[in-house]
């Protein structure tokens, strides 16, 4: 029975799932592993199951390596050197698909809860100083019919846009660094500027890591207008996180919703102080039926390298 690593408690399903297969060892810990205790990992198991915040950079590969797989948890696989992985001879592969419905409900709820100033309308009635219904409190921007720009294309960005045009009959502009044909009524802008400029709300999908870390930088954001609302529902590395702090303790923008950072778990006091971001603990897939899916298409990954069979979603 080959040796298995899973990084994180996962569902009990999954667990059993897994147990039933491999020797299975479960680390309890809430925090990823470094990349002292990624190459340990590496070279003492047949096969992880990592998740975010696991490092398994080029250093983790340097030393002997025993595993033949590792079978992410997520569809964001950034925290993996996956270059380094190839050259070690280890198959990565992910969890696309099940997370997009998901992850496309958490930009709808930030985009809503930040342009209706949610957070703030709750924080202000737990504490206490509500005083009741005025015509001109906490006014927000209003969502319908409000164009909405999507940068990155891909499953999740798609799944966005229907529910903005379907559901809120919000033009559509996206952009994406190549062409994209959609199913959706939307229109592709040629450059990144033109988006950040011409929406009314942009939404962050494309993957993390790579060219993308800091894709949306202080001359992206200086592009946007002051009315316009920010969503990231990606990764955090592809934001300047400090550009966006300024920009908002400027009200040189309306405001954000967040629901990834730039070092989790670490959130910058200067970005919880402020009043006009609404600001979700990763909470992207975090339904139970999706994350018992994620773990069994993770696991039939694993099961798929010890018959001997292609990765149904390998990345590499």
């Amino acid at each position: 029975m080959k040796k298995l690593l899973i990084t994180r408690v996962l569902p009990d399903e999954v667990l059993d799932a897994a147990r039933a297969r491999f020797d299975v060892t479960l680390r309890e810990s809430t925090e990823g592993l470094m990349p002292d205790e990624a190459a340990t990992a590496l070279a003492e198991f047949d096969a992880i199951l990592p998740t975010l915040g696991d490092q398994f950079t080029a250093a983790a590969f340097g030393g002997p390596v025993r595993a033949g797989v590792l079978g992410n948890f997520g569809v964001g696989y950034n925290h993996i050197d996956v270059a380094a992985a190839k050259k070690a001879g280890v198959l990565v592969s992910n969890t696309p698909d099940v997370v997009t419905d998901a992850t496309a409900d958490i930009a709808m709820t930030l985009i809503l809860s930040a342009c209706r100033r949610a957070g703030e309308g709750e924080r202000l009635l737990r504490s206490g100083m509500w005083l009741g219904w005025s015509p001109v409190q906490m006014l927000g921007t209003h969502v319908t019919g409000k164009r909405v720009g999507i940068v990155g294309m891909g499953r999740i960005g798609q799944a966005v846009a229907r529910r903005c045009h379907y559901g809120f009959d919000m033009p559509v502009i996206y952009f994406n660094r190549s062409q994209k044909e959609v199913d959706v009524p939307a229109r592709q802008v040629e450059t990144l500027d033109a988006l950040m400029s011409q929406a009314d709300i942009i939404v962050v999908t494309v993957p993390g890591g790579g060219s993308n870390t800091n894709m949306i930088d202080a001359a992206a954001i200086a592009q946007m207008q002051e009315t316009a609302v920010f969503v990231n529902v990606a990764r955090g590395d592809v934001v300047d996180e400090g550009a966006l702090i300024l920009a908002l303790q400027e009200g040189r923008i309306a405001g954000a919703g967040l629901d990834v950072y730039a070092r989790e778990p670490l959130v910058p006091q200067e970005l919880r102080e402020l009043e006009n971001v609404v600001l979700l603990p990763h909470l992207g897939t975090a339904a139970l039926e999706v994350r018992v899916a994620m773990g069994l298409m993770a696991l039939d990954n694993i099961i798929a390298w010890d018959e001997g069979k292609p990765l149904p979603q390998q990345v590499t």
